[in-house]
């Protein structure tokens, strides 16, 4: 096999996924060259603005072929002092105090949040950003609460989880054209 390939993937899985994997293919197959797009916004595959896309939710396109390729967990975090600041919550009513950080301007996030026992508000998020390395630094630097694949956030000693018990399903597809395939 020889020939670039064009990955897209969401910054966090095209950092801290991806290089294991595509160091892996090109000792296999060194005349592969790949590029990867690490985005959050979807790439249109139909117009080939990438071979491949690796996303958490699966594209539904009948042009495309998708299949999971694995699920991992994401949390909630903050730094232990700014937990402490709003009193170490321990339960969901508690946690509600926190200031969030959402990915987006819509209610998506805290409409999912108040779906798993939250009580927030629009005025909960004070601080957006699509990026997920901003949202990090945000979280590791004690602006407030987001989220985050465990094997990353449990790895960083600068934050805690915030519940143990608040557990977001992540699956991983793995999606390209049906010619491509």
């Amino acid at each position: 096999l020889d020939g670039p390939v064009v990955i897209s993937a969401g910054e966090v899985i095209a950092a801290w996924v991806l290089p294991p994997i595509v160091t892996r293919i090109r000792e296999l197959h060194p005349g592969i060259t790949i590029e990867i797009i690490a985005t959050n916004q979807t790439s249109d595959l139909g117009r080939r603005e990438a071979d491949i896309a690796v996303r958490s939710y699966r594209l539904t396109d009948s042009a495309l072929v998708a299949k999971k390729i694995r699920e991992d967990e994401g949390y909630l975090y903050a730094t232990p002092e700014y937990l402490a600041s709003i009193g170490d919550p321990t339960t969901r009513a508690e946690l509600s105090r926190a200031e969030f950080i959402a990915f987006d301007a819509t209610d998506v996030f805290m409409n999912g949040l108040n779906a798993m026992g939250m009580t927030l508000t629009p005025e909960s998020f004070p601080y957006v950003c699509a990026n997920q390395y901003v949202q990090w630094a945000l979280i590791t630097r004690g602006a407030g609460v987001g989220v985050m694949m465990a094997a990353i956030g449990d790895a960083d000693p600068r934050v805690r989880r915030a519940l143990d018990d608040l557990v977001f399903e992540v699956p991983m597809w793995l999606t390209s054209h049906r010619e491509v395939r």
